[in-house]
């Protein structure tokens, strides 16, 4: 695993894969949280009247809550299930916020290999989610 610390220097420690799979699954959590969080801001109306619809929003019962914990666990495991390429790109596309253009550059191929393997993961996350 190769990180940047906080003073910007590289830093690689060597981790056994069940360490790998938990703090990846941890960064896929983060990343999909917070994506999330920027699509609400970045879209909502901060208007008196949705502020205050807001406020009268009534919270997610436990019963939604575990069946939404449920699904971000199968989509987990299928995304898991992915070629690694397909996985790596669909990651960095939805969860990462990269455009095709972007992920195309840092793998030094061409958009549309970037945009087809991430069509056939999609795809593939239907056939293991249905």
């Amino acid at each position: 695993m190769a990180f940047t610390d906080s003073t910007g220097v590289r830093q690689e420690l060597e981790i056994d894969n069940a360490l790998f799979d938990v703090l990846d699954r941890f960064e896929l959590d983060d990343l999909s949280f917070l994506n999330e969080v920027d699509n609400h801001y970045e879209r909502s109306e901060l208007t008196e009247a949705s502020i205050n619809a807001r406020a009268f929003e009534l919270p997610e019962t436990v019963e939604e809550t575990v069946m939404q914990r449920d699904e971000n666990e199968r989509l987990h495991r299928a995304i898991a299930m992915l070629p690694a390429k397909q996985r790596k790109r669909l990651t960095l596309y939805y969860f990462s916020g990269l455009t095709y253009a972007q992920i195309a550059e840092m793998e030094g191929c061409t958009i549309m290999p970037v945009k087809r393997s991430i069509d056939a993961a999609i795809e593939n996350l239907k056939k293991y989610l249905s």
